[in-house]
């Protein structure tokens, strides 16, 4: 079955958290979606993880929309978020432009990063049909890649949760909150009737996100938010430099590796 919206409420209401990771092609959304993962992100931490780019503010449209077409022909359960990347809600009807092209492209649903300034642009995905989540905290796009921690103090914390409260009200359908203290991410979870997921916000949210490099130790740095399942980094580079010892002493390939063709075909070349 299909995960919806009212899935993850469902969730929310019966207390039991939402799982979401990222995935930007098709084997990697293929496990999580095996693995029973409620919902995907096809986050513009692409641009970053995968394309080289310095900033998630190079990631185009153009981007997004490979990748979601990747994620989305592997996608059988899993609810499927994507980015609105940056330059793309500058306004609410470029927002609605570019979010109408990711949903006709397989999304579920369109995620805006922004805090209470945003909520035209959502309302306005909103009255025209488009799911949308919405993203406050620490936001990539806006504070840039020096990620820094937000309503440490009770003013800036007021701001979070009045800024949850308003897009809420706009008519966004789910939260992402990054980086905020446990607090304060459990009572905008509380406060909120929609899923809230957090990401390095405590486990006082109703679900969580995380990088799917970041738990699989595709990287060589590791963040204080995130936790490291395996080490995919060491695990990779130990088997490249095994194939490069085996071809060099010619062990790859061995005979398992090989066809063979019939004696007398072989003689009638040899004559040649």
């Amino acid at each position: 079955m299909k995960k919806n919206i009212n899935f993850l409420l469902g969730k929310k209401h019966d207390g039991i958290p939402v799982t979401m990771l990222t995935a930007y092609d098709y084997p990697t959304a293929k496990i999580l979606d095996e693995a029973g993962i409620d919902s995907i992100l096809v986050g513009d931490s692409v641009g970053t993880n995968v394309l080289g780019y310095k900033s998630e503010q190079d990631v185009t449209i153009a981007d997004m929309l490979h990748h979601l077409r990747a994620v989305v022909r592997a996608v059988k359960t899993a609810f499927v978020v994507v980015d609105l990347p940056f330059g793309t809600v500058d306004d609410p009807w470029t927002a609605l432009e570019n979010g109408r092209l990711l949903i006709e492209n397989g999304a579920d649903c369109v995620k805006v990063e922004g805090w209470g300034e945003k909520k035209n642009v959502i309302a306005c995905l909103a009255e025209n049909g488009i799911p949308v989540c919405a993203h406050i905290g620490y936001n990539p796009q806006i504070h840039g890649g020096k990620a820094k921690i937000f309503g440490k103090n009770a003013l800036q914390a007021h701001e979070l949760i009045e800024s949850a409260m308003i897009l809420q009200d706009a008519g966004a359908n789910i939260l992402v909150i990054e980086k905020v203290p446990h607090e304060v991410g459990s009572i905008v979870s509380s406060k909120l009737s929609i899923p809230v997921i957090g990401i390095g916000s405590g486990n006082g949210c109703d679900g969580q996100v995380l990088v799917i490099h970041d738990i699989l130790g595709m990287g060589e740095r590791v963040f204080k938010h995130a936790k490291k399942y395996m080490n995919f980094w060491y695990l990779a580079s130990e088997a490249v430099n095994k194939y490069k010892s085996d071809v060099v002493s010619r062990d790859f390939p061995s005979e398992e590796n090989s066809w063979h063709m019939q004696e007398e075909q072989l003689r009638k070349i040899e004559k040649d």
